[in-house]
């Protein structure tokens, strides 16, 4: 399993939780990127390439590391990763969103596949997981055909993590026909809250009956900032009697100054935190959630059924057409640039604690599951096929 993140860490949680129901194989998933300390299960390793990152406007890598050079960084990620599947010898090669997006890992994946498909490498079933909506391109028309040729030529399977009956792939990709592997879609991919998890923190947060929590996240935390930091000042806006208490995750890689100018204004009924593994537990256990839109997020609360206020990342169309779409079916409720105003914040979260809208039903949340066991039936049918390059 290959995943590289370059803004936030989504892509990394989605990939991950997928591994988490390979639990019968070995598996080994090759990170590209900084993340937060985390346990693995015992049946995943994981091999680490030097850390790349994109800037906020998705126009250039930067190396984390300041000693270091970019190009240093990309021959010897490229070097590892060849020689990971050539030592590792795997059955099933899945790689996250390329070639969809990551062209700028082409650099180390291309040579891969182009080994896979002529014999230098050892033959493994290669796969491209999917997440539900595609960013938008300058040059569409250009994009669309750079996919189709690589696909067509490299790829036995596409995996869609969505439901169709809620996001299809042609929404957001006009040439799903053209596609020769086979197109599956899995449902959408969520990690769950385990039962009891929401008594268990609210007891870990000493909280009574009537006190309503307020959980507020950034995801990675390379933007969101300003929400966390907006939300954390609404506080001083709520009714004191009100019971409320606030728990901000700001995401690992928030920058440190912004870290403590949130922890700075928080009042005395809020905790600021940077990260915890137990995301899906805190929602379990919230009134209301408060975060931008992103996929895991969204999955979360899907998955929990909080209650949920969503920010969609203005850069690209993603998380707005996300978010807009749970909004319709009752799930959410969208904030805009405009609402990041304390007082004005404090309105939509009233509002949000003293109503809300009738929902329809749940999109289907079983795709890691799923996504498993379609994994393993390919496995055992070996190459679907392959169109000669």
């Amino acid at each position: 399993m290959y995943c590289q993140h370059v803004l936030g860490i989504g892509h990394f949680f989605r990939t991950l939780e997928i591994c988490r129901h390979l639990v019968s194989h070995d598996v080994v998933l090759i990170v590209g990127g900084t993340l937060p300390d985390l346990a693995l299960p015992s049946h995943i390793r994981s091999i680490s390439l030097p850390a790349l990152m994109m800037d906020q406007n998705f126009t250039s890598l930067h190396a984390p590391e300041p000693t270091r050079s970019v190009s240093e960084i990309l021959q010897q990620r490229k070097a590892i990763l060849f020689n990971a599947v050539r030592e590792e010898r795997p059955d099933m090669f899945v790689i996250e969103l390329y070639p969809f997006g990551r062209k700028a890992f082409r650099f180390e994946l291309d040579p891969v596949l182009e080994s896979i498909a002529s014999g230098q490498l050892p033959r493994s079933t290669v796969i491209c997981s999917l997440r539900d909506i595609l960013v938008e391109k300058k040059d569409t028309r250009a994009y669309e055909e750079r996919v189709i040729r690589i696909l067509n030529r490299w790829f036995d399977g596409l995996l869609v993590h969505a439901d169709p009956d809620w996001i299809s792939l042609d929404e957001t990709f006009s040439r799903v026909k053209d596609i020769a592997p086979p197109v599956v879609y899995t449902g959408f991919v969520a990690q769950r809250p385990t039962p009891g998890d929401r008594e268990r923190i609210r007891q870990y947060l000493e909280l009574g009956a009537s006190e309503r929590l307020i959980v507020i996240s950034a995801g990675g935390g390379n933007v969101g900032g300003k929400l966390c930091e907006a939300t954390t000042a609404a506080f001083r806006f709520l009714p004191k009697d009100g019971g409320f208490v606030g728990q901000v995750f700001t995401g690992p890689f928030l920058d440190e100054a912004d870290f403590r100018r949130i922890g700075a204004i928080a009042p005395s009924n809020v905790q600021v935190d940077r990260f915890t593994p137990e995301f899906p537990a805190f929602l379990a256990a919230a009134d209301l959630s408060i975060s931008m839109a992103g996929y895991n997020t969204c999955m979360n609360i899907l998955a929990t059924g909080v209650r949920a206020l969503v920010l969609p990342f203005s850069q690209n169309r993603e998380q707005e057409m996300r978010a807009n779409r749970l909004a319709d079916k009752g799930f959410v409720s969208v904030l805009q640039e405009a609402d990041l105003v304390a007082d004005r914040l404090a309105e939509r979260i009233l509002a949000a604690i003293e109503s809300w809208p009738e929902r329809s039903e749940p999109p289907c949340l079983e795709g890691a599951s799923k996504t498993a066991s379609i994994l393993e039936k390919m496995n055992e049918k070996g190459a679907i096929r392959r169109i000669a390059p």
